[in-house]
C-alpha cells in the first residue's frame, strides 16, 4: 500500500487538529476536467492548497474553456511543483461524455505515479483545510470503502444532508473521491453524454459490493446551485427528471420526488419542471445507458426508502433523510 511521504502542511488550523498519524495515510492524487471556470477555480485551488495534507499530483485539465480559466490554473502550476495543467482544444458541444473525455486525460498523467486514492474535484468548490485528510482516514480505517466523500451547501440556504433523498450512501460529484481499485473494478466513469456519470459510478460501486459513504462530519462549499451550469434552474429541474428517468428512475419513486419538490424552494415550479423532464424521456422513449442489473438494484433502494417514509408519515414519526437507509 502506498503512503504519504509529505509533511503536513504548517498552517494554524493544523495546529489546532487533532494529529493524524500522516505516515499512515494512502497516498492520493486529484483531477479536475474544468471548463470556463475563471470566477471559481482560483478559490478551488487555494483551498486544496491550503490542505493539511495535499495531494501527490493534481492534474487540472482545461477543457476548451474559452475565458481565462487556463491562464489562472497556468498561473498556480507555476508556482506548485504538484500541481500540473492540461490543455484541451476548443469545442462547441457541452456534454457531460467530454468530462469524462476531460477526466481520463488528466488520469493518463497519473499513469506512473504511486497512488491508492484518486478524486474527481470540480472547480467551483471551498474545502475545509482538514477536508482530504478527513477522508483518507476514513480509507484507512474502511478497507471496503471505495466510493467516499462529504455533504454540500450551496448559497440560499441549500444543504445536500437535509435537502436531499439520496443519502448516506450517495456520493456527489463535486467531491467525489475513489480507492483506485474500486476506480478500476466499475471500469471508470461512463461517458453517458446525457449526464449521470457521477451517479453511475458510484451506484455501480455499492452494487459490486464496495462501501460507499458521504459523511456529514465535514462539508464543502459549492459556489454554483447544482446543475445549473451554463443554463437556467428550471432547464437544470427539467434535465434532472430526464436523468431519472434513463437512470433507470421508479416511476412511483419519481411521482413521490415530483410532489416533494413542490414543496422545497421555488416550489411548483422545479418540481413541475421535474415530473415534465421524466414524462416527456418516457414518451420519447429516451435510451438507458445502464445495464438491467443496475436499474433494478437502484429501484429496489427507491422503494425500500418510499417505504420506509411512508410508514412514518403513517405512524406520524420523523425520519432522518439522510440515514434512511442503512446497511
Amino acid at each position: 500500500m502506498s503512503k504519504i511521504e509529505t509533511e503536513r502542511v504548517s498552517t494554524t488550523s493544523a495546529a489546532t487538529h487533532s494529529m493524524e498519524p500522516i505516515s499512515t495515510l494512502p497516498a492520493y492524487v486529484l483531477v479536475t476536467p474544468s471548463r470556463n471556470e475563471e470566477a471559481y477555480i482560483a478559490k478551488t485551488i487555494e483551498s486544496v492548497a491550503q490542505q493539511t495534507v495535499r495531494p501527490v499530483k493534481w492534474v487540472i485539465v482545461n477543457d476548451g474553456s474559452t475565458d481565462s480559466t487556463g491562464e489562472i490554473a497556468e498561473r498556480y502550476a507555476a508556482e506548485h511543483d504538484w500541481i500540473e495543467v492540461v490543455n484541451r482544444p476548443v469545442r462547441k458541444e457541452r456534454n457531460f461524455a467530454a468530462k469524462v473525455h476531460a477526466f481520463n486525460a488528466g488520469q493518463e498523467r497519473l499513469k506512473d505515479v504511486n497512488y491508492e486514492i484518486i478524486g474527481n474535484l470540480d472547480s467551483d468548490v471551498m474545502l475545509d483545510k482538514d477536508h482530504f485528510e478527513f477522508l483518507l482516514g476514513k480509507f484507512r480505517d474502511e478497507p471496503r470503502l471505495g466510493v467516499a466523500g462529504t455533504v454540500f451547501h450551496e448559497e440560499g440556504g441549500y444543504n445536500s444532508e437535509t435537502d436531499s433523498l439520496e443519502g448516506q450512501f450517495h456520493v456527489s460529484g463535486q467531491c467525489q473521491v475513489f480507492r483506485r481499485q474500486c476506480f478500476a473494478d466499475i471500469g471508470g466513469y461512463f461517458a453517458n453524454k446525457a449526464g449521470g456519470i457521477d451517479w453511475i459510478a458510484v451506484t455501480t460501486a455499492r452494487m459490486m459490493g464496495w462501501k460507499t459513504r458521504s459523511y456529514r462530519e465535514k462539508s464543502f462549499f459549492h459556489h454554483r446551485h447544482l446543475g445549473t451550469a451554463e443554463r437556467s434552474a428550471f432547464a437544470a429541474a427539467f434535465s434532472y427528471g430526464e436523468k431519472d428517468y434513463y437512470l433507470g428512475g421508479h416511476p412511483a419513486w419519481e411521482l413521490f420526488r415530483v410532489a416533494y419538490r413542490t414543496v422545497k424552494p421555488p416550489y411548483v415550479v422545479e418540481g413541475v419542471a421535474l415530473g415534465l423532464g421524466y414524462g416527456w424521456a418516457a414518451v420519447t422513449r429516451q435510451n438507458r445507458p445502464i445495464s438491467k442489473e443496475l436499474m433494478k438494484f437502484h429501484r429496489r433502494e427507491q422503494m425500500r426508502k418510499l417505504r420506509i417514509i411512508l410508514k412514518s408519515a403513517i405512524t406520524f414519526k420523523s425520519i432522518d433523510k439522510f440515514t434512511l437507509l442503512s446497511e
